[in-house]
């Protein structure tokens, strides 16, 4: 096996995975982190409690009852019990008798509303506003006030506002008339102070931070040793190895050089197994575009503010491309091929589907800003009706996967893939890998609005110029 057919350093492509994974983590922790943050600083009243939204609650029954909240805090080490705030919860009914909220431990709520007709709480939730009751059959209650149990309660005519110092154990929540008569209407609304919230916002930023650097190494390690591998690998024979990467292509109709050849003769049956025997590069693949993504995003940065396209990102998502069409030409993008598609990134010249990709020089920097969503839009429509599809070397529907399921049965029936199918689903191809490295940020110009079939894009070989004639005799040619 040659240097460049040679399978890539399982330790870049671990620690480029890793390392993306962590990058995505890296997202949620800080924009997890950011929004604690931002509640803590902005969404407080004056009183400093974070509130819900206003709901109401609405019930035949005597009392409405949370279901069980569980707060068992014995276990665990906690600096400050102050620390885990204080709950408030204020509430308004149209009764002429006012409202009753009370908070019980649970195993005291549950004796007294025994034998009576209560509605529980099987969900409520503020935004939206949605609520769920649990019907209880029963009887009449004893008048809330007159219990003993309650760790805390508010009664009377009015808005009722019950703040309650949260408390280990397990609670429940009773709303009723203060005179515990049917028919409940109440407006109610739910606050906490939630002093913790500041610590656990910075801890969760500090998170993200710490996350992020390391995955910038990871990537970074990752990257330099798979190009290390690729652009210095030892030569047969000391023979030098071409470039992977081509520096220009001119003659290109478009700066992407995506070819593939019809092999003959194809297996009859084999299309039918290949997702089972590509099930191993689907998943490195999976994990491969997650690298992309996070790195195209980093790329987004250099371009906005260098201008240039960082090479090492470069050459490792023209790799990736590379391997996703390897497996897109031997499955269902085109089964152009029945030889197994290599696990590598670099150019394997003995493989019938190649991809290349002209490194730019420099990018536009305003162009950056736009070109992979809103100038892109119309390609993204035509790409979804091409392509549809899970992934970029997955066609589950669309124009391709039809015209190449055309193309399996006639396999099937006939041991022959039909060359104008052929050379159509390579146009097709052509035209989504085109958009693709359009919105990856890996070129500026756009992709045109059409298709170039058949399998290969070389140049044609100039023909040789006419031989120069002076009147009726023949110029002899150069000595």
């Amino acid at each position: 096996m040659s240097p460049q057919s040679r399978p890539p350093r399982a330790g870049g492509v671990v620690l480029v995975v890793i390392g993306s994974v962590l990058a995505l983590l890296t997202i949620g922790l800080l924009a997890g982190g950011g929004l604690l943050m931002w509640a803590d600083r902005t969404q407080r009243d004056a009183s400093g409690y974070l509130t819900s939204g206003s709901g109401s609650l609405v019930a035949p029954s005597y009392a409405i009852a949370s279901s069980s909240v569980d707060l068992n805090f014995s276990n665990r080490r906690w600096p400050d019990q102050n620390a885990l705030g204080t709950v408030r919860i204020t509430a308004s009914s149209a009764s002429p008798a006012g409202v009753f909220i009370g908070i019980a431990p649970r195993a005291d709520a549950l004796s007294y509303l025994n034998g009576v007709a209560y509605d529980g709480l099987s969900n409520l939730q503020f935004l939206p506003y949605r609520v769920t009751y649990t019907p209880h059959d029963g009887g009449a209650p004893a008048l809330p006030a007159t219990q003993s149990f309650w760790q805390a309660e508010a009664s009377g005519a009015g808005t009722q506002t019950l703040t309650w110092p949260v408390a280990s154990g397990q609670w429940i929540v009773v709303l009723m008339n203060a005179d515990g008569t049917r028919g409940i209407v109440a407006d109610v609304s739910v606050g906490a102070t939630a002093p913790f919230l500041f610590a656990v916002a910075l801890g969760v930023l500090i998170s993200g931070g710490v996350a992020l650097l390391l995955a910038v190494l990871l990537l970074t390690i990752g990257i330099v040793l798979l190009n290390r591998h690729h652009h210095n690998g030892p030569s047969p024979a000391g023979v030098p190895l071409p470039p992977p990467f081509p520096v220009s292509t001119p003659s290109l109709s478009y700066p992407l050089r995506i070819e593939g050849q019809l092999d003959a003769p194809l297996s009859r049956w084999l299309w039918l197994v290949k997702w089972v025997l590509l099930i191993p590069h689907y998943i490195v693949l999976w994990f491969l575009s997650v690298a992309m993504f996070v790195l195209t995003v980093i790329a987004f940065f250099a371009i906005l503010f260098t201008g240039r396209y960082p090479r090492a990102i470069f050459d490792f998502n023209v790799g990736v491309l590379r391997w996703a069409w390897r497996v897109g030409f031997y499955g269902y993008s085109a089964l152009g091929t029945d030889r197994y598609p290599p696990f590598t990134f670099a150019v394997d010249a003995d493989y019938p589907a190649t991809l290349d990709v002209p490194y730019p020089e420099h990018l536009s920097r305003g162009l950056v800003l736009i070109k992979w969503w809103l100038l892109a839009i119309p390609q993204y429509i035509v790409v979804a009706l091409l392509a549809g599809g899970v992934g970029i070397a997955v066609h589950f529907w669309g124009l391709i996967a039809i015209l190449t399921l055309f193309a399996a049965f006639a396999l099937l029936f006939t041991s022959r893939y039909p060359r104008g199918i052929f050379d159509f689903v390579m146009g097709l191809n052509r035209w989504v890998f085109r958009v693709l490295i359009y919105v990856l940020l890996m070129r500026d110009e756009y992709p045109p609005f059409r298709f170039d079939p058949g399998g290969g894009e070389s140049p044609p070989v100039p023909s040789a110029p006419p031989a120069p004639m002076s009147g009726l005799v023949p110029v002899p040619p150069p000595i």
